[in-house]
């Protein structure tokens, strides 16, 4: 009775990983960033949500708005009053899904591709971004470089400004995704 027992026991841990389906973190990292002629252009977000579900390959991503933190007070104010209209469009919200096949019962370092509608300031837009998928342990680690026009979604860049700001910024997603516990 105890061997078989301990037997289960190994099993379920053993296939622990393999069953897990939905990975998820709370706390993710995104980030974005424009260079100018005047100042530099940057925020952090320490509040992203994404979920991963590893038997579709959907992923969702959800930031919002406000979580983005600058360097400046004021330039954070612009960016949610004028810019994002962050109390009009809280949100921006990615569903996509992984374009590559990938085996997330062994670990390894996956280039990928996501393909999915990007939903900011009121406007959906798809996109296919690329990105590394590394599957560790229990832990999924997602990172990724690419970019946003602004006007994609319809974000104005004041006349004053034109010449000034780039027409879109650098966006950089980091996060470790863990298997969700009910």
């Amino acid at each position: 009775m105890k061997t078989t027992t301990l037997l289960l026991a190994v099993a379920i841990a053993f296939t622990s990983k393999i069953s897990a389906q939905i990975f998820m973190a709370q706390a993710g990292e995104a980030s974005f960033f424009s260079a100018t002629p005047v100042e530099d252009i940057a925020a952090v977000s320490k509040a992203a949500k994404y979920i991963l579900n590893t038997k579709t390959q959907d992923i969702q991503a959800k930031i919002a708005m406000t979580s983005f933190v600058f360097e400046k007070p004021l330039m954070q104010e612009h960016f949610n009053e004028n810019y994002v209209e962050s109390e009009k469009y809280p949100h921006a919200v990615l569903k996509g899904k992984i374009n590559e096949k990938i085996d997330f019962t062994k670990d390894g370092e996956h280039q990928v591709t996501v393909t999915g509608i990007i939903s900011m300031h009121g406007v959906d837009k798809e996109y296919t971004i690329p990105g590394k998928l590394t599957v560790k342990g229990e832990q999924i680690i997602i990172s990724s470089t690419f970019k946003i026009k602004f006007a994609d979604h319809n974000i104005v860049i004041p006349s004053l400004y034109a010449g000034v700001i780039p027409p879109d910024t650098e966006v950089k997603i980091n996060s470790v995704l863990e298997p969700f516990k009910k």
